[in-house]
C-alpha cells in the first residue's frame, strides 16, 4: 500500500462548507477592532456605517465568487481564478502574497490573539511576560527600543503547530473541529449579543446616538507622552473618506477569509453548487452577527470607553458591564473558542493553494504531494513556518494594515476577472451567475479601488510594505519558470 494519496477526497457537505466560511471569518477582529474604528471616525452612526459598508462589500464579493467557483470547482480557488482570467503570473503573484503575508499573517494575528486572551485564565501566557528582551536602539522619542519575544507569541506558535499537526491527520478530523468550534462560537456570540441587549443602558444608548454622524478623529496629543491625553478633531470631506478607509482596515480584516472555502473545492461534495451556497450563507450569517455585536457595544458602553478600551479589548469591557466581575473570563473563553476555530479553518484551506501552485510547477515541488491521509502535509508545515516567523515579527495592528490592503487589491482583480472570463471563456458551465451583474460587481470594484487608494494616501507606512511583498513575486515567478525550462531541456 502506498504511503501517499494522489487525489483529494470529497468528504465535505454544504453544512461543513458553510461552517468553514463562517468559522474562518470570525476570529479575534470583532472583539477588538471597533475601538480603532471609533478613533478614526467618531460617531456611533459611522461605526455602524463602516461595518455595513464592509458587510455589503463582503456579501457582494461572495455572491460574485459563486460564479467563479462553479466554473472552476477544484482546489486552489482564487489562485486558479486569477490564473485563468489573466495569466499564470497574476495567479502566482496572488499565491506568493497569500503565502508570504495574506494567509500566514492572518494565522499569526489570530494565533497571537488566542494567546493574549488565554492569559486571562493562565497569566503566565501574558504578552507582558517577556521570554527574551534585547535592546535594539532608540525610538523617535529617544526611549530605548527592544526586540522582545513574549510568552503569548510562543503560545501562539504552539497552538498553530498543534492545529497544523491535526490537519495532517486528515480532513475528517479537521472537519469535526471546525464544525464544533464554529457552532460553539456562533451560539456564544449570539448569547453575548442577547445578554448585552438585556443589559441595555438607555442613557448610554441615547448619548452615543446624539450627534451620531459627527465624524471625528482621535489621536494622541504627543506620541512620546501618552499621559498627556488625546486630541479629538472634527473631520469632513477628503479627510472623512480617509478616516473611513483607515477604519475599514479592521472591519475588512475581521470579515476576510470567507473565500477560504474555494481553496478546498476538491474536498467538497458537488462543489459547483455547494461552494456558491456556502459563500452566501456563511457571509450573511457573519455580517448580521457583526452588525448586531456593534449595536450591542453601543447599547452598553459610552463611545469614549469603546475608543479607549484597554489594549482595544472592547468585548472585555462590554462583558464586564454585562456579567460583572466574571465577564473577563467569560469573554476570554469565547475569544479562545473563536480564534481556535478560525485558525483551524485558515490552516486547513491555506495549504491547498500552495499544493495547486506546486502542481503547476510554481512552488516547492514537495508542496504538490499528498500524504496517506490525502492532505498536503509538506505545504501545511511550510505555512506553519512562515506564520511562526510572523508571530514573532509583527504587532497585531501592523499585520492588519498590510493584510487588508493586499487582500482587497486581489479581490478587485478577481471580480474584474468575471467580466474577462465571460468574454474569454463563454463556453464554460456557470451553475451560478454573479448576483446583480454587472452593477454589483462594478460597485464592489469601485469601492475596493477607492479603499486601496485612500490607504496609500493616509496609511502609506503599512500599505507600501504589503505591495512590495506582492511585487517581489515577479522575479520569483521568472526564477521558477527558468528552473522549469531548464528541467525540461535536461
Amino acid at each position: 500500500m502506498s504511503s501517499e494519496s494522489h487525489s483529494f477526497k470529497p468528504t465535505l457537505g454544504l453544512m461543513d462548507a458553510t461552517m468553514i466560511v463562517a468559522g474562518s471569518m470570525i476570529g479575534s477582529g470583532i472583539f477588538l477592532v471597533s475601538a480603532d474604528i471609533v478613533r478614526n471616525v467618531g460617531g456611533a452612526g459611522w461605526l455602524i456605517g463602516v461595518w455595513l459598508i464592509t458587510g455589503f462589500m463582503t456579501l457582494t464579493a461572495a455572491v460574485s465568487y459563486g460564479e467563479l467557483s462553479g466554473m472552476f470547482p477544484k482546489a486552489g480557488g482564487q489562485y486558479v481564478y486569477l490564473k485563468e482570467a489573466y495569466s499564470p503570473l497574476t495567479g502566482f503573484l496572488y499565491g506568493w502574497s497569500f503565502f508570504a503575508v495574506i494567509q500566514t499573517g492572518t494565522i499569526a494575528a489570530v494565533g497571537v490573539a488566542f494567546s493574549k486572551y488565554a492569559a486571562y485564565l493562565i497569566p503566565i501566557l501574558s504578552e507582558d511576560n517577556h521570554i527574551l528582551r534585547l535592546q535594539t536602539g532608540t525610538n523617535a522619542c529617544g526611549d530605548p527600543s527592544y526586540f522582545t519575544i513574549s510568552a503569548a507569541q510562543l503560545a501562539s506558535i504552539a497552538i498553530i503547530g498543534f492545529l497544523t499537526y491535526t490537519n495532517t491527520r486528515g480532513v475528517k478530523g479537521s472537519k469535526w473541529i471546525q464544525n464544533i468550534f464554529t457552532s460553539t462560537k456562533l451560539l456564544s456570540l449570539f448569547g453575548l449579543i442577547v445578554a448585552g441587549f438585556l443589559a441595555f443602558r438607555p442613557e448610554v444608548w441615547h448619548a452615543n446616538w446624539n450627534g451620531a454622524w459627527q465624524a471625528t478623529r482621535t489621536s494622541l496629543r504627543d506620541i512620546c507622552h501618552p499621559s498627556l491625553g488625546f486630541n479629538i478633531t472634527p473631520i469632513s470631506g477628503a479627510a472623512l473618506f480617509g478616516g473611513i478607509a483607515a477604519a475599514m482596515v479592521g472591519s475588512v480584516f475581521s470579515s476576510d477569509a470567507w473565500n477560504n472555502v474555494t481553496f478546498i473545492a476538491g474536498e467538497i461534495k458537488n462543489p459547483q453548487r455547494n461552494i456558491g451556497a456556502s459563500l452566501f450563507l456563511g457571509t450573511l450569517i457573519v455580517t448580521i452577527i457583526y452588525v448586531c455585536a456593534n449595536l450591542m457595544y453601543i447599547a452598553v458602553l459610552p463611545l469614549h470607553d469603546i475608543a479607549h478600551a484597554e489594549k482595544d479589548r472592547i468585548a472585555v469591557a462590554a462583558s464586564q458591564v454585562i456579567f460583572g466581575k466574571p465577564g473577563t473570563k467569560i469573554i476570554a473563553l469565547l475569544i479562545m473558542v473563536a480564534t481556535f476555530g478560525c485558525n483551524n479553518g485558515l490552516i486547513l484551506s491555506g495549504a491547498r493553494v500552495y499544493y495547486t501552485m506546486a502542481r503547476d510547477k510554481l512552488f516547492f515541488r514537495q508542496a504538490g504531494t499528498l500524504n496517506r491521509n490525502a492532505v498536503p502535509q509538506w505545504a501545511l508545515w511550510a505555512q506553519f513556518a512562515v506564520a511562526s516567523v510572523l508571530c514573532l515579527s509583527g504587532k497585531y495592528g501592523d499585520l492588519l494594515d498590510m493584510i487588508s490592503f493586499v487582500v482587497v487589491i486581489f479581490y478587485v482583480l478577481t471580480i474584474l476577472g468575471i467580466f474577462i472570463l465571460r468574454k474569454k471563456r463563454p463556453e464554460l458551465p456557470r451553475p451560478y451567475k454573479a448576483f446583480g451583474y454587472p452593477v454589483l460587481p462594478i460597485l464592489y470594484m469601485l469601492m475596493g479601488t477607492s479603499f486601496c487608494i485612500l490607504l496609500i494616501i493616509y496609511k502609506p507606512e503599512f500599505t507600501w510594505p504589503g505591495l512590495i511583498i506582492a511585487l517581489l513575486g515577479i522575479p520569483l515567478y521568472y526564477i521558477a519558470n527558468s528552473g522549469n525550462r531548464k528541467n525540461k531541456t535536461e
